[in-house]
């Protein structure tokens, strides 16, 4: 009877190997289908010549993601993150970079403030959010520009991510998100406002996720929070761009120690030309 035993927990136990090979081999192949879909070098490249990112997933998949897209003499470039991190967020980055991509093509010329706007629509749609308190509550936080180049402007616009420019490598310029996601929220017949800004040769962009300031970790296990993370940048913005990304990398090291990451972390800068 007991060698019966040992046997049926034996096979259970193979089970259990076998079932966690095949979700992790489907986790692996669903990252080739997310990373597919994302921005590949030599395109951010050809729109930011001088650029770095660092793109740290928490899990396999990520809820993080980044977008890029080109008409004419504009750039339309986005950090997004989506509620949740792992399969749940992935699946909404999906739909995130679909729906961009499908209002950017069909709007010629559109500010960045609408993108967002418009991107409410379709997430709340294909999510069939409609204020019920049953609902769930899933959504994209984002911060989204615009590059005109022939007029060297910049326009933003955020859903609870601002976006950082660094002027002289020693004045930053912190340009707010709104307070509301892509998604249902008390806000959402409010319209995102657009800002815009003139840019320099020189100036260094930011847009980043929050899952580097929500890091915890230090000497106390607190969160590395924005104040830190401004003067991180400040400290830093004069180096090139690569060497940006190495120190960002070890701060965040140094930080955490023996913490687990607790979120996906992206953070994009760009030194405009």
């Amino acid at each position: 009877m007991k060698s019966q035993e040992n046997h049926t927990s034996g096979e259970l136990n193979n089970i259990y190997l076998k079932q966690k090979k095949e979700l992790a081999q489907s986790l692996k192949y669903a990252s080739y289908i997310q990373k597919a879909l994302l921005p590949k070098d030599p395109a951010l490249k050809r729109n930011f010549p001088d650029y770095f990112l660092l793109f740290e997933p928490r899990d396999i998949v990520s809820g993080d993601f980044y977008w890029l897209l080109r008409r004419k003499d504009l750039v339309y470039f986005a950090v997004g993150d989506c509620t949740g991190h792992g399969v749940p967020g992935a699946f909404l980055s999906i739909l995130g970079i679909a729906f961009l991509n499908q209002i950017v093509d069909r709007n010629e010329k559109i500010e960045a403030a609408d993108v967002l706007n418009h991107l409410r629509e379709y997430v709340m749609k294909a999510l069939q959010q409609t204020g019920e308190e049953h609902e769930q509550k899933d959504g994209i936080d984002m911060a989204l520009c615009m590059i005109d180049q022939p007029h060297n402007q910049l326009q933003f616009a955020g859903a609870f991510h601002p976006m950082y420019v660094i002027k002289n490598s020693n004045r930053l310029i912190e340009i707010p998100g709104d307070k509301m996601p892509i998604g249902i929220a008390a806000e959402t017949e409010i319209a995102f406002k657009n800002h815009i800004i003139d840019l320099e040769e020189g100036d260094m962009v930011y847009l980043f996720s929050d899952g580097f300031v929500d890091q915890f970790g230090g000497p106390e296990g607190k969160k590395f929070k924005y104040r830190p993370f401004r003067n991180l940048l400040l400290s830093i913005s004069n180096f090139p761009v690569q060497e940006q990304k190495n120190r960002l990398f070890s701060a965040l090291k140094d930080w955490r120690g023996d913490t687990p990451q607790l979120d996906d972390i992206t953070i994009f800068g760009f030194r405009y030309q």
